[in-house]
């Protein structure tokens, strides 16, 4: 049993969109960043539309 304590269940979802994950553990399409130190996820879709501004290291608020 996961540390998280009984019927604790992990679920990804994009910190942009709000989109859930549909596999544990997160899919490989899906991209993260640390920004502020704190860590965010960002699902496939997203990370797509976003590449730019994220190689360029802009933090999500500004997209």
């Amino acid at each position: 049993m996961p540390d998280g304590g009984v019927g604790s269940v992990d679920v990804t979802t994009c910190d942009f969109c709000g989109r859930v994950a549909e596999t544990d553990p997160m899919p490989l399409t899906w991209t993260t960043a640390v920004e502020n130190g704190r860590r965010r996820t960002f699902c496939d879709t997203c990370s797509r539309e976003h590449l730019r501004a994220m190689e360029s290291k802009l933090d999500s608020e500004w997209w």
